[in-house]
């Protein structure tokens, strides 16, 4: 059964709400709200929201951005009507393009590109979810001297599998298609990591490893613009974009990994907590946990 069809997306659902059911902050106070976030195919960025916001006491429901009265993480602006009205938190734009959304409240956004790119809303926050992950999940310790991370649009590249089947003590490659936790705790435990995968290289920096990020053929859509977005927070003025070379060895790799600022990433998940609680706040106006959620899990309409 496709990953899309309408009794998957159900399913999906329910496992969503019997998580976010376990979270103390959810019983205590908390609140549901639909959302947008892509969920097409299996991959741990795009889970992100489904996997952080209980942790908050908030639950989240998916819906079509036309009925989605938040948007979560991801590369996705775009995808909102003109006239949506809702909480954008952490998201950012896919393409280096201007988009305007004037009945938006904007709680933070992934980076300064996409802030200016939409108006430069005040009291927006500057940072990607992701970096939220090492508050709730523990780093594993070290297995791998390198994990390489690729997209899932490049997990069948041939030369990222002979260097790992070259090094199968030293290198990992992590396959970013799979679960939350699974991936998480895999980046964890490597001591660098490159990638092609933005949340690879988000993950990485919110547990304090060293990383750096290149580009693959086929090209993303967008091309670099989220990674440039993202660093123009984390890592102002300084890129950790590298030209991959199939001859490049295990430690001409790892020397292109950077850690970036602890005082960074602190201020960006600060900003961030800040933001996640004013989104708390709102949404506690209009639901709460559980029965407005276990309605708006059924409805599927």
């Amino acid at each position: 059964m496709d990953y899309s069809h309408p009794t998957r997306r159900r399913a999906r659902a329910v496992r969503r709400l019997l998580a976010a059911s376990t979270r103390l902050p959810v019983w205590i106070g908390g609140t549901s709200m639909p959302g947008y976030w892509w969920d097409g195919h299996e991959n741990f960025g795009d889970a992100l929201t489904p996997w952080l916001l209980p942790r908050y006491g908030i639950v989240p429901v998916h819906r079509e951005p036309s009925r989605a009265r938040f948007l979560g993480v991801g590369s996705i602006i775009e995808f909102l009507p003109d006239d949506f009205e809702g909480l954008v938190w952490g998201s950012g734009l896919m393409h280096e393009a201007p988009r305007h959304l004037p009945h938006a409240t904007f709680l933070a956004v992934r980076g300064r590109l996409t802030h200016e790119l939409v108006g430069s809303p005040p009291g927006c926050e500057l940072g990607d979810p992701g970096l939220l992950v090492a508050h709730h999940r523990r780093r594993r310790p070290v297995r791998w001297e390198l994990g390489v991370a690729p997209h899932g649009h490049h997990w069948n590249d041939p030369d990222l599998h002979a260097l790992a089947a070259a090094h199968p003590g030293r290198v990992r490659l992590v396959n970013v298609n799979r679960s939350v936790p699974t991936v998480v705790d895999e980046i964890s435990s490597c001591a660098a990591i490159v990638t092609t995968s933005l949340h690879g290289l988000i993950t990485a920096d919110a547990f304090g490893i060293p990383a750096a990020w290149t580009t693959l053929e086929p090209a993303l859509s967008g091309g670099d613009f989220k990674f440039r977005d993202y660093e123009s927070v984390i890592s102002p003025g300084r890129s950790r974009h590298f030209t991959h070379s199939p001859e490049m060895s295990v430690e001409q790799l790892k020397r292109q990994a950077v850690q970036v600022s602890a005082d960074a990433v602190a201020d960006c998940v600060a900003s961030l907590r800040s933001a996640t609680r004013e989104f708390h706040r709102l949404a506690r106006r209009t639901a709460r946990f559980p029965v407005s959620t276990i309605r708006q899990v059924l409805d599927r309409g």
